[in-house]
Formats: structure tokens, C-alpha cells, sequence
């Protein structure tokens, strides 16, 4: 697949692809986001094509989504579309238990990729 293309899933649009300026945004391991706030929800399933991944909170490229302050109007505005589509979201206080986590203005900043899977 290219770089960008844009495909239909049960979540709505997934971008596949990763942009080469996102390297730092998949080498983060979460020790620096610990006790910035994230959104946790019922389990969903990846909506990539034969990805296996389910997520418990509102990732991107399957690393948890965080928020330095809890009242961001990201957060909030993230927060209430998992409520729209019955997500049953709850914002809590990320934890490295929770696997790795990057940046919401990081993900950003990287282009908004929301499939891959983090390199070793």
C-alpha cells in the first residue's frame, strides 16, 4: 500500500502508512507520559483490514493517545465522539501498564497516523 492511501473500516477512515518525519512519535515507551490523561473505552477492534489489535482506550498507530491536562479540548472533544459511538469513554491518568503512548500534538504533528505497528 502507499504511503497515505485512505480505505474504509468499521471505524470510519484509516490512513495507512506512516510518514518518515513520525520516527520520534514510535519510539516513545511512555515513562514520560505518567500521569498525563488518556481516554479509556470498551474494547474495539482495529478497523484495518486482518489487523488483530482491540484497544481499551483512543489510540493512533495502536499507542495510546495522551494529554498532558486533563480539560484539553482534544481530549474532551475525543472523549465525546467515543461516547457518540457507544465507546463508554472514561478519562483517566495513563499509566506505562497501559502500553505505549504518544503525544496527542506529537501524533499531530506527525501527520495524524492512525494504523501501523511500532517498530522494535
Amino acid at each position: 500500500m502507499e504511503r497515505g492511501e485512505i480505505h474504509t473500516g468499521r471505524g470510519g477512515l484509516v490512513e495507512h502508512g506512516i510518514p518518515e518525519q513520525a520516527d520520534e512519535l514510535w519510539t516513545e515507551d511512555g515513562h514520560e507520559h505518567v500521569g498525563w490523561f488518556c481516554v479509556s473505552t470498551d474494547p474495539f477492534p482495529c478497523p484495518a483490514p486482518g489487523c488483530l489489535f482491540v484497544a481499551e482506550f483512543m489510540t493512533a498507530a495502536h499507542l495510546v493517545l495522551v494529554w498532558e491536562e486533563q480539560d484539553d479540548p482534544n481530549l474532551l472533544r475525543h472523549a465525546q465522539r467515543a461516547k457518540e459511538v457507544g465507546r463508554n469513554p472514561h478519562i483517566v491518568s495513563y499509566e506505562v501498564d497501559f502500553g505505549p503512548s504518544a503525544s496527542y500534538y506529537a501524533w499531530e504533528a506527525a501527520g495524524r497516523p492512525v494504523h501501523g505497528v511500532r517498530g522494535k
